[in-house]
């Protein structure tokens, strides 16, 4: 029999299949099922997004291909907001539009390394891009990110872990899966030591839509002079707009290095989807104070979270941001697999465990808390205080 290739082969079955598996055989006594696990918006899309939707895929103007790069029109709307977000000046050519943000790590990671180079990850990491890296052939270090430092890597391990032959440090803010919010100016100090290193620092913003504060700015990167030698930044339009099934993601970076990124994009999908993209460019103005509302409810559901693990003793909300809550469960040596699993069978909370983000993570357990409305996450304080493994 043919082999298959190693880098593949190693990596364990897809995670979230396996999550859901568990709450299928979950049998309802508890009530219904509280899917705190793969994270999609716990609401629809806007009436106008999917009229823009349905408009588009019946055009016959976005059945053939399109640029590799992305609909000029989106690549345009997208600049000028992100623009305006970060108070900074880029243009279409700074942009590359992509078939959702795990494609867009797939083209920046595949940009500037290659097999046998490193990329630094923190640890908790989301595991889409670590098995990306294994896949590739790319090394993987780690920086710890502790509990009592809210999650957040400390400069000087990161430094220390920045050695021959790592090309890049891959960070998510607001962070996947603990939700940590990198400060403005922890991010600053970690541009900076990345460009004095001369590795790339390839930031997931994926969440940037949900910060805490109305208009708030994620940091002030895109306003230092030679942020473009440094800085490859991605974004996925999929929550904000809840059209994740859609397949939409975004790469901000320098003209040469979307110019490499097309190289790669081309290879694995040519485009992303078109009538997708020509719908979201109309309404990434359109829909801004609805995204806002959006933000807003996210921020409720958060408070919501909060005032359940008040009112638990054992369990301990050890960080929580955007759309995530990273939780440490209270069975000392017993797996987050096994508690995460039980968890959905018996007590119908279905949640992501923390080892799925590293072997480091074993007490905690992933919340995807942005799926769920208030009264619904105020309905797991009952659950988690009547659970136990015994």
């Amino acid at each position: 029999m043919p082999l298959f290739n190693s880098h593949v082969e190693k990596l364990s079955p897809p995670p979230v299949p396996a999550v859901a598996a568990w709450g299928r055989a979950y049998d309802g006594k508890q009530g219904p099922l509280i899917d705190l696990s793969q994270a999609v918006p716990g609401y629809p899309a806007h009436p106008d997004m999917l009229r823009l939707l349905g408009e588009t895929a019946s055009s016959l103007a976005f059945t053939g291909y399109g640029p590799i790069e992305g609909e000029t029109k989106l690549r345009q709307a997208y600049a000028e907001h992100f623009s305006e977000v970060y108070g900074a000046s880029l243009g279409m050519s700074n942009i590359h539009i992509t078939s959702g943000c795990n494609q867009a790590f797939i083209c920046a990671a595949m940009a500037v390394a290659g097999p046998g180079d490193t990329v630094l990850m923190t640890e908790p990491f989301y595991f889409n891009q670590e098995t990306t890296l294994t896949m590739m052939g790319v090394r993987t270090a780690f920086v710890p990110c502790a509990a009592e430092n809210g999650f957040l890597p400390d400069l000087l391990d990161i430094e220390k872990a920045i050695t021959g032959g790592v090309r890049a440090l891959a960070l998510v803010s607001p962070n996947n899966p603990t939700g940590a919010i990198y400060p403005p100016s922890l991010l600053e100090a970690v541009f900076r030591l990345c460009r004095d290193k001369g590795i790339w620092l390839i930031l997931d913003e994926t969440y940037r839509d949900f910060l805490p504060a109305a208009g708030q700015m994620p940091h002030g990167l895109f306003q230092i002079e030679g942020w473009e030698e440094v800085l490859i930044s991605l974004y996925s339009f999929s929550k904000s707009f809840c059209i994740p099934g859609h397949r939409l993601g975004a790469i901000a970076a320098s003209e040469v290095a979307v110019s490499q990124v097309a190289k790669v994009m081309d290879n694995l999908q040519i485009c992303a989807p078109r009538s997708a993209q020509a719908a979201v460019a109309q309404a990434l103005p359109l829909l801004a104070d609805w995204r806002e509302e959006n933000r807003q409810e996210i921020g409720r559901r958060a408070e919501a979270l909060k005032a359940v693990m008040r009112g638990l003793n054992d369990w301990k909300l050890d960080a929580i941001g955007a759309y995530f809550a990273f939780v440490r469960h209270p069975f000392a040596g017993r797996g987050s697999a096994e508690v995460a699993e039980q968890l959905a069978k018996r007590a119908g909370i279905s949640c992501i465990p923390g080892a799925y983000f590293g072997e480091g993570q074993q007490d905690y357990l992933r919340f995807a808390f942005a799926n769920a409305d208030a009264p619904t996450i105020a309905l797991l304080e009952e659950r988690l205080k009547n659970f136990s493994l015994s």
